[in-house]
């Protein structure tokens, strides 16, 4: 199976489970893989028939900026839900890094893998 990825993905949202996190904008970075077969699209140079990372990027920002979880873990289950139905992605993987949870890291989170191959 062929496979789509947007690496690096920094999007702003409101996530934490401190209340002095509820009233700020923090920093995750995303990766993102996504199953697609690029074979039609691919065929006759159609964009229509590709799975557009520009226009996934955009939504994946446009859910960041509206969202408001405590956990990466609903951040990252909601996202993964919400991009498989809306572009028809049959398998992704996503992972979401929260950079300076911890001081002594460079970053925590979630990796999550969801759908058939």
């Amino acid at each position: 199976m062929d496979r789509v990825f947007i690496e690096g993905l920094e999007v702003d949202t409101v996530i934490g489970a401190y209340d002095w996190e509820r009233d700020i904008r923090q920093c995750l970075r995303l990766d993102l893989v996504f199953a697609w077969d690029n074979r039609p699209a691919a065929a006759g140079d159609d964009l229509t028939l590709a799975l557009d990372y520009a226009t996934v990027s955009q939504r994946v920002q446009a859910f960041a900026a509206q969202a408001r979880f405590e956990l990466v873990e609903t951040f990252a289950e909601r996202l993964a839900q919400l991009l498989m139905s809306e572009f028809g992605i049959p398998w992704l993987r996503l992972k979401v890094t929260k950079p300076g949870a911890v001081a002594a890291a460079q970053g925590v989170g979630v990796e999550i893998e969801r759908g058939c191959r």
